[in-house]
């Protein structure tokens, strides 16, 4: 490890660096970071610790008893953060004290904290130190960026950030990033072990019909190729003709010794033992397929109707969703480990879990909107010559999208440093949502931030641009014009509430047309008991009697919803059971003893 130069200090370059004024506007300049700085300044003035307030971009810190241990702490900080996707670090803020008494300020100076930070880190790591005024206090904001090599203290430690947390990091951890930081690829390299005379048959045949399917020209005469005209067209052999090491993963032949690259466990309970565990260890070409179909034939499905008239039948676990899962574990994963790609499935979850962390610089925080990056290109690019994957790297978007539309919960994305893992809960599908998103104009119902918006505010009357942006990974001026469109468009999904309109950062919500059209699907927004209870009397004037089914038709709601319903009304004394069955939607009420009686 090269150690940094204790003489920089005497270097006329570097001292014309360190001796720049601060950046005194750095609050204002509108990134998603910065803006998530505003936003913890503000709570932090109504009471909540700032430890409360870190995440995986910002870290509150108070000056330690010397200059020389503040400013070791800050070296461990901002390598942490190099080390990850970036971040700040604001020095002056005690973590552990609640409100603005936790704002100590600092009497050190940026430029001595960039010059100490550049000469305790190798390669040197150059920081922007800007000066701010918080509560009459001064405190310096560290911008730390994201680092295009891997960083260490002088005295050789290690560490990135992790959530809320710097974990020191493994030789394994330093050698992935420096690879990925230095773009070099371990899936182009030669495998050692063959050529295409090694490639599996039924891999190679897979891959033929994919090729004919793809529209792009020249996949169907590489379908038509040799095997190593085929293999070399997907960039899988070397210049001496030897499998790469994603050729080995794709096409080389399955071995009893092998380990398996991807195992399924399926559970009837999410607490329950496997009835059904698969471990899987063909050629990932092969594994795909065959996971996808052992997948779908577990699905059920709910039937929707849409406002035109079209019936949908809509999964537990949107198909689109799991696909793109699976393939992101896939190509994504990272297969240097050994350990194999993870699946559990069950009626109430399936989650998807691929070895080794997310790509330097994507955190879950960041993955809607951080641009495109292959840990190993060439496998990458293979998957993506057989039509698999798309080079702009659409899957997550899809994911989100697909619960989304259909009222459910978006897939939880964790990175738990040696793994990484996207689990889909079984919500049952909303069918106000399904609709209302289907009626919605082409170009929104494949917008995920107007999904995103959608879904936010089915839970809160209304939000400001500062609620929404860290919603839909973005920046509070982005949040903001998008909020604005919304509320401007021929639809007019959204409106400023008349107290805020005059405001920067006016509140929006949703308009009373959008609020009456999705009904019990916004949490808020419910039929008035009284108003429940007139309609069941009418119904049981006219037809005598009353089930759960035809609740659930009268006020669109599901069947527990509608079970909860029919307990009040017979706890009420407004419904008495009239039929022998105990349980299930056909189980019929009738007229109780509080339900008034018309007079002859």
């Amino acid at each position: 490890m090269q150690e940094p130069n204790p003489d920089r200090r005497n270097d006329p370059d570097f001292a014309a660096t360190f001796n720049r004024p601060p950046n005194c506007h750095y609050l204002k300049s509108g990134s998603k970071v910065q803006d998530e700085l505003v936003t913890a300044l503000r709570q932090l003035r109504r009471g909540t610790r700032p430890r409360k307030l870190e995440s995986q971009t910002l870290d509150f810190k108070a000056p330690s008893r010397s200059a020389k241990e503040t400013f070791a702490n800050l070296t461990d900080a901002a390598v942490c953060f190099a080390n990850a996707a970036g971040g700040l670090i604001v020095l002056g803020v005690a973590d552990d004290v609640a409100g603005t008494d936790a704002v100590t300020g600092t009497d050190l100076t940026p430029s001595a904290i960039r010059r100490a930070i550049y000469e305790r880190t190798s390669p040197g790591l150059d920081v922007i130190v800007a000066e701010e005024v918080v509560e009459g206090r001064t405190v310096l904001v560290i911008t730390v960026p994201e680092g295009l090599e891997v960083y260490g203290t002088a005295t050789g430690r290690y560490s990135w950030r992790r959530e809320t947390d710097c974990l020191p990091m493994t030789a394994d951890d330093v050698g992935r990033l420096r690879e990925e930081r230095a773009s070099e690829d371990w899936s182009a390299r030669s495998a050692g072990r063959g050529g295409a005379d090694h490639a599996d048959p039924t891999a190679l045949a897979r891959a033929r019909s994919l090729l004919l399917a793809v529209p792009e020209r020249g996949a169907a005469a590489l379908a038509d190729g040799s095997p190593e005209d085929l293999l070399t067209g997907l960039g899988v052999l070397t210049p001496r003709k030897a499998l790469t090491n994603a050729g080995w993963l794709m096409f080389g032949p399955r071995s009893e010794r092998d380990l398996p690259r991807v195992v399924y466990q399926h559970r009837q309970a999410a607490g329950g033992e496997a009835d059904h565990v698969l471990r899987m260890s063909e050629p990932l070409v092969l594994v795909v397929e065959r996971l996808f179909e052992i997948v779908e034939a577990r699905l059920t499905y709910t039937p929707v109707n849409l406002p035109a008239g079209q019936q949908l039948a809509v999964a537990d676990f949107p198909p689109v969703a799991l696909r793109e899962a699976l393939l992101n574990a896939v190509v994504h994963g990272d297969h240097r480990t050994g350990r194999p790609i993870q699946v559990e499935h069950s009626p109430d979850w399936l989650s998807i879990t691929s070895p080794g962390p997310l790509v330097a610089g994507v955190t879950p925080g960041n993955i809607l909107r951080h641009p495109h990056r292959a840990r190993f290109r060439s496998l990458f690019n293979a998957f993506r010559h057989l039509g698999l994957v798309e080079q702009v790297g659409q899957g997550i978007d899809r994911m989100y999208r697909e619960m989304l539309r259909f009222g459910r919960v978006p897939p939880r994305i964790t990175d738990d440093r040696d793994q990484v893992s996207v689990t889909f809960t079984a919500d049952r599908p909303n069918i106000r949502i399904a609709r209302f998103v289907a009626g919605l104009p082409s170009n929104e119902q494949d917008d995920l931030d107007v999904l995103l918006i959608i879904d936010l505010l089915r839970r809160r009357r209304s939000v400001t641009a500062r609620d929404v942006f860290p919603h839909i990974q973005r920046s509070v001026e982005d949040a903001q014009q998008l909020l604005r469109r919304l509320a401007d468009d021929d639809r007019g999904l959204l409106e400023p509430s008349q107290g805020t309109v005059g405001r920067k950062l006016p509140n929006y919500r949703l308009r009373g047309s959008v609020l009456a059209e999705l009904g019990p699907a916004v949490a808020y927004h419910r039929a008035p008991s009284s108003e429940r209870e007139r309609k069941i009397i009418e119904h049981l004037a006219e037809y005598g009697g009353i089930n759960n089914r035809t609740v659930q038709n009268m006020f669109d709601v599901d069947v527990y919803r509608a079970s909860a319903i029919l307990r009040e009304l017979v706890g009420r004394g407004i419904l008495v059971r009239t039929s022998e069955q105990q349980r299930g939607q056909t189980v019929r009420y009738g007229p109780g003893e509080a339900v008034p009686r018309k007079k002859r």
